[in-house]
């Protein structure tokens, strides 16, 4: 029979991490919409937190080593952050600004994406070539899908029936399906395909295609490739055009690209494909996120340890807010 030590020992560190639950619940039910500014920096494994309306630094938040994508729960009460060099998802209290959990993953998670209907992260492991499946309430891989190599972007179709990964090295995107852990089918893209970005009808997925450096859009009826868009701003070499980030307005008129070394974003008319603008940002355009109101883009600048604001409606950056070493992406709180 253990000793009545020990017994009081293990109730209280019962109580006491019912305690700390309790408390992480609390504060987490005030989180939401606090418009507080994420910024993932890969180098100082740190996310640097900024105030929404003096970008001061509220929080340097040590995290795992290399965080890259972050995506709130629905509530935003919790941030989900891949560590790419510690082989973890780091999951941040928002409201206390802790890491509450970290959740093991394949060999380098990049992107991800967040499942909270059946309770699964689909996290693309770059060095691994697999997307892991992961059970949210268990924290454990229930599928490990090989995919061609380095894959990256990651898109759950709307009824999470089906699962969109893009393989860097091979140019293909997959067609997944999460309940058997297979790969369906692929199509290839133009070279080294990256991040994803879908039209608010449903009908196409585009592609931002890094070293061919263009988006590629893919018709979702027949998971086709229907048409492809190049970008080349005004005195930039075909070369340093390197598209990664994109996102489109919730009306589906318009399209956001950074152009990675190129130092540009582009803004793309999506029904006619055509660019109406370059707008010059920072070194190595990154990562991007456009504001609720839709009235201002973040891009996270890779070379240049910074993030660029700029204004939507006069397509011009406004302010550049220094972060960590080689900030990857950016997300709000809002």
């Amino acid at each position: 029979m253990p000793s009545v030590g020990i017994c009081r020992l293990w109730f209280m560190s019962v109580l006491a991490g019912a305690c700390l639950f309790s408390a992480l619940g609390a504060t987490s039910a005030r989180a939401a919409g606090t418009g507080l500014i994420f910024v993932s920096n890969e180098k100082t494994n740190n996310i640097i937190v900024l105030d929404p309306k003096t970008f001061a630094v509220v929080k340097d938040l040590k995290v795992s080593r290399r965080p890259r994508d972050m995506h709130f729960n629905a509530d935003h009460s919790l941030l989900y952050v891949a560590c790419g060099d510690d082989d973890v998802i780091d999951v941040i209290d928002v409201a206390s600004l802790m890491v509450v959990r970290k959740i093991a993953t394949g060999s380098s998670p990049e992107t991800f994406a967040l499942d909270e209907a059946r309770h699964r992260l689909y996290v693309a492991n770059e060095e691994g070539s697999s997307l892991s499946v992961i059970d949210l309430d268990q924290g454990i891989a229930v599928h490990e899908v090989p995919t061609g190599a380095e894959p990256e972007g990651v898109f759950i179709q709307e009824d999470g029936k089906s699962i969109y990964v893009t393989s860097e090295v091979g140019d293909l995107v997959h067609l997944v399906d999460p309940e058997s852990g297979a790969v369906m089918n692929d199509v290839v893209v133009g070279t080294r395909p990256r991040r994803f970005a879908a039209t608010p009808n449903g009908k196409e997925l585009w592609v931002t295609t890094e070293m061919s450096g263009e988006v590629w859009i893919i018709d979702r009826a027949t998971f086709t490739a229907g048409g492809k868009i190049s970008f080349l701003p005004q005195g930039m070499r075909k070369t340093d055009v390197t598209p990664v980030g994109i996102v489109m307005t919730r009306d589906g008129k318009t399209a956001f690209v950074t152009l990675g070394h190129a130092g540009h974003i582009a803004f793309v008319d999506v029904a006619t494909r055509n660019v109406l603008a370059y707008v010059l940002v920072g070194k190595r355009a990154w990562g991007i996120t456009l504001s609720k109101d839709e009235k201002t883009l973040y891009v996270a600048n890779g070379l240049g340890d910074d993030i660029t604001l700029v204004d939507v409606a006069s397509r011009k950056a406004t302010r550049s807010v220094p972060v960590g070493r080689i900030p990857w992406g950016v997300v709000i709180d809002e």
